[in-house]
């Protein structure tokens, strides 16, 4: 039971919920860009929501399935045929041994999706198989998927009922990323705290699952752009020495020494894993209390779609 890729993609790589432990070894957490839409997957096919799946960036993969599946796209919606034929999102649709699944160019977003009833049935690298591309463990050999590689989908045991489909009008509107304040907001006087919500940023091509770098209003501290090295969480905005934020995302740093003026909170984090070089957006500060509230509606808004 499984698949071949026939024609490998922009940057295909395994993902799961996240690598969590072990960032004190200096291994960040990865996971999926855009964990909400891989969870909703794995919902449509009845999988458990921690069950890894295929995310695609850019431009998607060419698929020859070698059995009968039960499949699920997500995320941002891409250029998307089986047979020939083309076929919607989030929706579970069933697949017939030897059909071929291609999935081309995105039309929006930076990421889309795939789930398969039985997840992909990958070793687990320090409790997940999530990949990690910057020390390369995890997934398959570590790397992006290649021309011929095979995915074997894991046994059927544990699925759950799943659900036909959700509202296709589950879109990521990324003009606006929320955020709280940083660790060193106190650093940055009122003119340059402005600044950053002021103007919209674009995201350079020096950008990846690492972090992304941002071109905009450049923003100066009252104490330099340097720090003692401390840990940095996913999400944390950085200001180095050029002002010029950097968002770090899943496969960041564990460690940094540039001051942080604030932190994307954890319900946009999956709007910034469907950014692509060229994308503007604005950031938009909220209070913390917002924040736990956005994270709390998305997981309600999960955990209804789980207990239809």
């Amino acid at each position: 039971m499984g698949l071949e890729v026939l024609r490998a993609g922009l940057q295909s790589t395994v993902q799961d919920q996240g690598r969590f432990g072990y960032a004190h070894l200096g291994v960040s957490a990865s996971g999926a860009a855009d964990n909400f839409s891989l969870t909703i997957g794995n919902i449509l096919v009845g999988n458990p929501k921690h069950y890894a799946g295929i995310e695609m960036t850019i431009i998607g993969d060419k698929y020859h399935f070698k059995s009968d599946a039960f499949v699920a796209l997500t995320g941002s919606e891409f250029e998307a045929e089986l047979d020939n034929k083309s076929i919607p999102f989030w929706k579970r649709l069933p697949i017939k041994k030897g059909q071929i699944l291609d999935i081309r160019s995105t039309k929006n977003g930076a990421r889309c999706y795939l789930c398969v009833a039985g997840g992909i049935n990958i070793e687990d690298v320090m409790g997940a198989k999530t990949t990690h591309l910057t020390s390369g463990i995890g997934g398959l050999h570590g790397r992006i998927l290649k021309n011929l590689d095979e995915l074997e989908f894991g046994p059927l045991d544990d699925l759950i009922k799943p659900i036909k489909k959700v509202n296709d009008s589950i879109t990521t509107d990324t003009k606006i990323i929320k955020v709280t304040k940083g660790a060193q907001w106190p650093w940055f006087d009122k003119n340059q705290k402005n600044k950053l919500f002021q103007h919209q940023y674009q995201v350079t091509k020096l950008s990846n699952r690492m972090g992304l770098r941002l071109i905009g209003n450049a923003i100066k501290t009252k104490k330099g752009n340097e720090i003692t090295t401390a840990g940095i969480s996913l999400g944390s905005i950085q200001i180095p020495g050029d002002g010029q934020p950097i968002i770090s995302f899943v496969e960041h740093q564990t460690t940094g020494g540039y001051p942080i003026i604030a932190n994307v909170v954890s319900a946009d984090i999956r709007k910034v894993g469907q950014l692509k070089a060229g994308d503007c957006f604005q950031f938009e500060l909220i209070s913390f209390s917002s924040a736990e509230k956005l994270k709390v509606d998305q997981e309600k808004f999960i955990h209804n779609l789980d207990h239809d």
